[in-house]
């Protein structure tokens, strides 16, 4: 499988999913619980994505686990001078972009790799702010936060690139603050009419289910509104666009905390701490089974003809239409479930995903775990 470049907003932007539900905040997840009870699939999947054993996975995901508080403590230490971070797993590295000297000896001391820049988060989040407040033409698809390359990256359809220039130049943002990328294929959501095992709305669409909460599970937004019936329950809430989540109550049922490994087995779920920017997760969808790839960046936004949708994990992980509403894993933490995205599973593509503590929040759901 090919590695996508790992790219995306920083820890920082975590705070807003650190919640396991609407009550109470979610524990730090320790190195030995990242790996304990995960499934064996999963860890096949992660291993092959790596390119190692499973040993490998294992270390992997014990970084990922220490690397969330690297991240956090350094965004504290560095305040209004840090611009994000991420990870490089094969060296096992947590870099921290910053604007100061003061803040590249704060970062060091945190534990990270410092790497100067020049806008600070808070400066390309203004950015994408003045996007979010305007007139956006439709040849922009989606834009996101490139941390690596410390500037907010505007996707382009082709064709849009003049149109798209001219947007962003009526925005008198920093030239070096904004990049185009063109030729991107428009995203869109992932629910269809197609048979296949998953759930079924209006005894029409199919999309996934996401994760097993008290009560029923959790979903994508776009697959029902409120009221709609499925073949297990009934849709409660359901916000798209804007937002792309929903919830479905299943009386009748038992839901549990575990997810399909489409390989004959279940995966465990133990929590949802969120993945750092450059983690390996990976994906379970009722068309395509099991993916993997890295997290590229949180508070994403894309425009689907729907309209847009913010505040999603941009992802290298490839999906395809039914694989909507599905789970998106990091070990054995929950991190959200699928919305939409381009590409497909044979050629490799970009997904997008809800993240799963704003659905509990939002509804006040427990996470079911196992």
């Amino acid at each position: 499988m090919n590695r996508i470049s790992k790219t995306a907003v920083g820890i920082a932007a975590l705070g807003l999913f650190l919640t396991t539900s609407a009550a109470a905040p979610a524990l730090a997840q320790t190195p030995d619980a990242a790996v304990d009870g995960v499934d064996a699939q999963l860890l096949e999947a992660m291993a092959d994505d790596l390119g190692t054993d499973l040993d490998g996975a294992r270390d992997v995901l014990r970084f990922q686990a220490d690397a969330v508080d690297t991240a956090t403590d350094t965004a504290a230490v560095t305040g209004d001078a840090f611009a994000g971070s991420w990870l490089d797993e094969s060296t096992r590295t947590v870099y921290a972009a910053v604007t100061t000297d003061d803040a590249r000896a704060a970062a060091t001391e945190a534990g990270a790799v410092p790497v100067s820049v020049e806008h600070s988060l808070a400066d390309l989040e203004a950015v994408t702010a003045r996007i979010e407040a305007s007139e956006v033409p439709d040849v922009i698809p989606s834009w996101w936060i490139d941390v690596e390359s410390n500037d907010v990256v505007v996707d382009v359809v082709a064709g849009g690139e003049r149109t798209a220039a001219d947007f962003i130049a009526s925005l008198s943002a920093p030239a070096d603050a904004v990049r185009l990328q063109t030729d991107v294929a428009a995203p869109e959501t992932f629910a269809t009419i197609r048979g296949g095992i998953a759930y079924y709305i209006n005894n029409a669409s199919r999309c996934s289910v996401g994760f097993a909460v008290q009560g029923g599970f959790v979903t994508a937004g776009h697959c029902g509104v409120a009221g709609d019936s499925t073949n297990y329950g009934t849709f409660q809430g359901s916000s798209f666009p804007g937002n792309d989540y929903a919830w479905v109550a299943t009386p009748g049922h038992t839901p549990v905390g575990q997810v399909s490994d489409y390989a004959g087995g279940t995966v465990a779920v133990k929590g949802s701490t969120p993945a750092a920017v450059g983690a390996t997760v990976c994906r379970s969808g009722s068309t395509t089974g099991w993916h993997c790839g890295q997290v590229q960046a949180y508070n994403s936004t894309v425009r689907y003809s729907q309209g847009s949708v913010s505040g999603l994990i941009r992802t290298s992980v490839c999906a395809e239409p039914g694989d909507s509403g599905g789970s998106l894993l990091a070990g054995n933490q929950a991190q959200g479930v699928t919305s939409g995205g381009s590409g497909d599973c044979s050629t490799g593509g970009t997904t997008y995903f809800q993240p799963v503590n704003e659905i509990l929040q939002a509804y006040g759901l427990q996470l079911l775990t196992s």
